[in-house]
């Protein structure tokens, strides 16, 4: 029932705010405002340039060095929202809906039509003693797509039946993506130390969610490395502890191995049997590194004798360009290792580029070392086979309305696979997608 409560108080909470900022005057809100309680009730980009950046609810860095969970990105990242005050509340909300055709080509290939995207809202207060309560839900419309996913060329992974793997497909993400709630405390100008519960939520491991990066949010098509750096995003029970000083935080994760199952409009059972580490350092207001491990407790349910172990390393770089620009790029290694000792690694190395607010070209290279693409082999016991991805694209936006965009979009892709596995795949197939989006913000 306390699910419920949360996602229904803050979507009326999204909904009223997304209703005020329509009529709203066109603002840019890549420096967020400061709450102030004079201006309660009020759409927040209706008000003066700040003289500062808003803090984060979890310390006093900027709030742009947040991304997906407690995960950080640079701090020269673009922070997007409509941002209202409601008493001693300050409320955050975003959304972006993609409609996209996707064709796969080879044997193993496919075409779809689908809706993919979110809708994010946060709700914050800020404490005289120096604590903050933020609490955050997000939704996605991705369980319309079916649970089978979309077609997308060497990914794998989850079930859409709970028997049979996903393979040569991008699974749905489930209708709740996230259910948070935080509490900080300042300890000092540099220093403090939060909590975090989500259920579902995020751990402490790998960089931000990819649909949270900046160098990959504008594609709709999801890495093949998405379950070496980040399938951790969405977990049905998670509770992290942090300390942060200045640039560096250290944070630890309980959370319930198990990745979500076929069943996307529900919430699974909690349960916390993992545990994660994860450091992270933003040496300048450009770049962001993390470094971080897992535990996972039989993350597949097609596997559930086989627990794992993860590790991620990656570095960030945002680069503002004149007022409205930026160029965002992401270089991520994981390695999953199964309870058998055998290791497989993934590589990323992705990048956007948006010179004005018209125009996002992106990128993404992959390589991944994977024994699942062949029936029978999924879960360690077949052959190891090292396949490639790139992929490159744009979307040229039009402002339809004050805090409304309208996008079209298309990406091309080309796939590496070896020898082995040519007659299965008819040679190194390739694939497409052109698409719609609308994103508020």
């Amino acid at each position: 029932m306390a699910p419920r409560i949360l996602v229904g108080a803050l979507a009326g909470v999204s909904l009223l705010a997304l209703a005020q900022a329509a009529s709203a005057q066109d603002h840019s809100h890549h420096s967020a405002a400061p709450a102030a309680d004079p201006h309660a009730g009020h759409d927040m980009g209706d008000m003066p340039a700040a003289s500062h950046v808003m803090t984060s609810p979890y310390g006093a860095w900027p709030i742009s060095r947040d991304a997906s969970g407690t995960s950080w990105q640079p701090d020269s990242g673009v922070l997007a929202g409509i941002h209202t005050v409601r008493g001693d509340w300050t409320v955050m909300t975003h959304a972006l809906l993609n409609l996209t055709y996707d064709t796969q080509s080879g044997p193993r290939g496919g075409d779809k039509t689908f809706v993919s995207g979110m809708l994010m809202t946060t709700a914050r207060r800020d404490f005289d003693d120096g604590s903050t309560l933020n609490l955050r839900a997000m939704l996605s419309p991705d369980p319309l797509m079916g649970k089978s996913g979309y077609p997308l060329l060497l990914a794998a992974g989850e079930t859409a039946n709970g028997v049979d793997p996903l393979v040569d497909r991008q699974h749905p993400h489930d209708f709740f993506m996230e259910l948070s709630a935080s509490y900080s405390k300042r300890l000092s100008e540099k220093d403090s130390l939060y909590g975090y519960i989500g259920l579902p939520g995020e751990p402490a491991f790998g960089p931000p969610a990819f649909m949270h990066r900046m160098s990959a949010m504008d594609s709709p098509e999801a890495p093949i490395t998405h379950h070496w750096l980040d399938s951790t995003h969405i977990v049905f029970g998670v509770t992290t502890l942090g300390w942060a000083h200045d640039r560096f935080k250290i944070e630890t994760s309980a959370f319930k191995g198990r990745e979500p199952d076929e069943e996307r409009w529900g919430v699974d059972s909690p349960k916390l049997d993992s545990w994660s580490v994860r450091g992270s350092w933003n040496p300048t207001a450009d770049w962001s590194f993390q470094a971080s491990y897992a535990d996972v407790s039989a993350p597949e349910q097609l596997e559930p004798d086989e627990d794992e172990t993860k590790w991620s390393a990656s570095a960030l770089h945002t680069r503002r360009l004149g007022e409205t620009g930026w160029w965002s790029s992401t270089l991520a290694w994981g390695r999953k290792t199964n309870s058998h000792d055998e290791s497989k690694d993934g590589w990323l190395l992705e990048s956007a580029l948006h010179p004005n607010d018209r125009w996002t070209v992106f990128a993404r290279a992959e390589r991944i070392e994977t024994d699942e693409l062949v029936p029978g082999d999924h879960g360690g016991h077949g052959d190891l086979y090292t396949v490639g991805k790139a992929s490159l694209g744009a979307v040229r936006d039009w402002r339809i309305a004050p805090r409304v965009r309208f996008g079209l979009g298309a990406l091309y892709a080309v796939n590496r696979v070896p020898g082995a596995l040519e007659p299965v795949y008819g040679g190194d197939p390739d694939g497409g997608m052109i698409f719609m989006r609308l994103k508020i913000d």
